[in-house]
């Protein structure tokens, strides 16, 4: 079951905030890298960065199945112009705390959006099926296809 109050995570995932095909020297640097395509996106305020800095030093973001979800602290939200989504691929993987992180996907929400964004996400990635097909994906459509909703969740 969807959240009425979050758009679908396709809509909020342009085709240039899909990247495949990084390489990150360690977790800090794909935190940054991940906030870079969020400020490519015109969706946050390079502060944000930070934000999402102090929040992976407090919680880590890492969610299982080699995806971390970094996004910026509630300080942080004054930052974020728009909603907004990115998704890195890291095919050689990134040492998260100790777990193989392949793939980031950032989020950037004012309000409380980034609950709800948070919860369409743990649906998809909760999928061992489709968290490894995201780890897989090497195109953007197989990317916006995952993150769709699923007809019977809505």
């Amino acid at each position: 079951m969807t959240d009425e109050t979050a758009p679908a995570l396709s809509t909020l995932l342009a085709e240039s905030s899909i990247r495949l095909d990084e390489s990150a020297q360690n977790q800090e640097d794909a935190i940054r890298q991940t906030g870079a395509a969020l400020l490519e996106a015109g969706a946050i305020d390079a502060s944000y960065i930070e934000a999402m800095l102090e929040r992976e030093r407090s919680v880590s973001t890492f969610v299982g199945e080699g995806v971390a979800i970094p996004h910026g602290t509630l300080a942080g939200k004054d930052s974020v112009k728009n909603d907004a989504l990115v998704v890195l691929r890291f095919p050689d993987g990134v040492d998260w705390d100790g777990n193989d992180v392949r793939v980031c996907v950032g989020i950037a929400a004012r309000g409380n959006g980034h609950i709800a964004l948070l919860s369409q996400l743990a649906t998809v990635l909760l999928d061992p099926d489709k968290a490894a097909a995201l780890r897989a994906a090497t195109t953007s459509s197989e990317v916006y296809e995952l993150l769709k909703p699923d007809p019977e969740d809505e």
